[in-house]
């Protein structure tokens, strides 16, 4: 069969590219064409764009990059109407693939969505549109199939998280020897992102803490979409800082700490079991509009779905020096909290693996719909 498949950020293409694999184990004669990135053309994807042309953060730089973005959507209906895909399966990055989703219903396309849209947190309008658009919803956190079934009447797949079967694998997985990552001093990890906006923002005010921390290694995870020299002039100035490219997963293994923005890296962090501080600071508009419209008690993963405060948030001017070096000091120093993040870090594996190896159940779930 004949599979589009689009995703817009690294985590989708993390995703996209595992879920490429167990679709070319149930279909040998796959063909699949995608938006994405490294890892999905890895897979055996043919790359139409990569995902570092399509992530724009906040409502203010969508706004300055409308222009791109409709360019964006106009190619890609331009491309699946060429390629004439069996199915067409999108991969969270829900301002694009809904839009694409409804344009594909009209063109007869079977439409699989693979990660909600998080529409538990703002736009709860938009599930009438996709009942109507999405042929197959694959849901990957445990309280979204309850939601869906609740409030709208809408029976959804839930398959597990991705990323349990990916952080498992990793752990047992050989560690490389990176000189940034040998020695005796024990490293703190610093995930600022992968979108430039929000690495210019938040990755200045984590390098700061490193002056209060010198008897410990403070290592950025360079995003695989940004080029090394964006970080040279950032990371200069201090002396116990380093960074790797393509290497989050050894260095979280090596990691006693982490400073993390919200997002995918804040459930991959506490998958690993490190103890994280969770940053978010966007442009002063993008918050005020944000903080108007979304309607959850928690922006990390970790704390939505535990449903409590499991690790410390620091959002907008919270997210400043004084208040990350007082939590990076807990973390590290007080042997009570550690031991409660641990428990609660315990709890939240074994709710995200009730589902099984999510990336298999999602081929299976996709290859059963198309052959009905």
């Amino acid at each position: 069969m004949r599979y589009y498949i689009i995703a817009g950020e690294a985590s989708g293409d993390l995703h996209g590219s595992n879920l490429i694999k167990e679709l070319k184990k149930l279909d040998q004669h796959a063909t699949i064409r995608c938006w994405g990135g490294d890892l999905m053309q890895a897979a055996g994807g043919e790359l139409v764009k990569h995902y570092r042309e399509l992530a724009f953060m906040g409502f203010v730089e969508v706004v300055m990059n409308l222009r791109t973005i409709f360019r964006n959507l106009a190619f890609c209906k331009e491309d699946i109407l060429k390629y004439k895909p069996d199915t067409l399966v999108l991969i969270d990055y829900p301002g694009f693939n809904l839009r694409i989703a409804e344009w594909a219903k009209k063109q007869g396309l079977k439409v699989i969505f693979y990660i909600s849209p998080q529409v538990w947190a703002w736009k709860e309008n938009r599930v009438k549109k996709m009942k109507q658009c999405i042929d197959k919803m694959l849901v990957i956190l445990p309280f979204e199939k309850d939601y869906y079934h609740s409030r709208w009447n809408w029976e959804v797949e839930y398959v597990g998280h991705p990323l349990v079967e990916v952080v498992d694998r990793s752990k047992l997985a050989p560690s490389e020897g990176l000189p940034e990552l040998s020695g005796n001093m024990p490293v703190i990890a610093l995930l600022p992102g992968s979108r430039k906006q929000e690495i210019i923002k938040k990755l200045p005010v984590m390098l700061e803490v490193s002056k209060y921390f010198p008897n410990y290694r403070f290592v950025v995870a360079k995003a695989p979409g940004q080029h090394d020299e964006f970080y040279q002039s950032m990371l200069a100035p201090y002396a116990n800082v380093s960074a790797v490219a393509n290497q989050t997963y050894p260095l979280l293994k090596k990691s006693v700490a982490a400073l993390v923005t919200s997002g995918t890296a804040t459930l991959e962090t506490a998958l690993f079991g490190v103890p994280e501080v969770v940053c978010y600071k966007g442009s002063r508009i993008s918050y005020e509009i944000a903080k108007r419209i979304i309607s959850i008690k928690y922006i990390s993963l970790v704390n939505l779905i535990m449903d409590k405060l499991v690790v410390t948030e620091l959002i907008q001017e919270e997210m400043n020096t004084e208040n990350l070096r007082r939590e990076l000091s807990l973390l590290l120093n007080d042997s009570n909290k550690k031991a409660q993040v641990q428990r609660d870090y315990a709890d939240l594996k074994k709710l995200l693996s009730q589902g099984g190896n999510a990336s298999a159940n999602a081929a299976a779930h996709i290859w059963s719909f198309l052959n009905k």
